[in-house]
């Protein structure tokens, strides 16, 4: 393996997947969150500049290559698995999960079939746009969570009727509990808004896979 600039980002995000799932596991909330947020977006982050250097410097190879897909969806697949085991277990946050999930292992199987012909399944632009709508919508609900346990610190004890007395403004707001309940309901929605997107496009390039190897499936007679 030549130990490129780009090699070294894709290996490094590769590795930075399961530790967004264990920062749950060393860190209480919200900490784990905001570790798991900041873990996810730099790795987001490395995800387009591994391949614009790769591109700029003329340092494309065989191991990046091939390296840079399973980076992707291993960040998208554990990012999904903590998220959906630590939600309320929504059918509109479950559903979209699994289709992408599914379409993942399917593309994968497919690459897998097709061994050395596996080069006609190439990555589309619109497959880039799915796995940009994916890394979005998980950065965001991700910083759900952390509004959420946020708000949930800054109401600790209190009672229905402050609560709801915060809320009406008749109390002074000292905890920010207005502002926590905006941003968990704003990130929540847009959140699963863009999860639901990525999941259309996932459905959609795994079609279109699936319809370019359909040649290769074919049974000799």
């Amino acid at each position: 393996m030549r130990w490129t600039v780009p090699n070294i980002l894709t290996t490094l995000r590769l590795l930075a997947a399961p530790g967004v799932a264990v920062m749950f596991l060393y860190f209480e909330r919200p900490y784990a969150d905001w570790c798991a947020l900041i873990l996810f977006l730099g790795a987001a982050i490395t995800d387009w500049f591994d391949g614009y250097l790769a591109r700029a410097w003329r340092q494309e190879t065989k191991i990046g290559t091939m390296l840079d897909p399973i980076a992707d969806k291993a960040m998208v697949v554990i990012a999904l698995m903590v998220i959906v085991g630590y939600s309320s277990m929504s059918p509109w946050l479950v559903l979209p999960a699994t289709f992408i999930l599914f379409r993942e292992v399917f593309v994968s199987g497919l690459r897998e079939f097709l061994g050395d012909t596996a080069g006609t399944l190439k990555v589309t632009k619109l497959a880039k746009w799915k796995t940009t709508a994916q890394m979005v919508a998980i950065a965001v609900l991700f910083a759900q969570g952390i509004f959420e346990h946020y708000l949930g610190m800054a109401v600790w004890g209190m009672d229905q009727a402050m609560f709801e007395a915060v809320l009406a403004g008749e109390v002074e707001d000292l905890g920010h509990i207005r502002f926590h309940m905006a941003g968990m309901n704003w990130s929540g929605n847009l959140g699963l808004a863009l999860l639901w997107v990525a999941a259309a496009l996932t459905l959609v390039t795994g079609w279109d896979y699936f319809r370019k190897a359909l040649p290769h499936l074919k049974e000799e007679i």
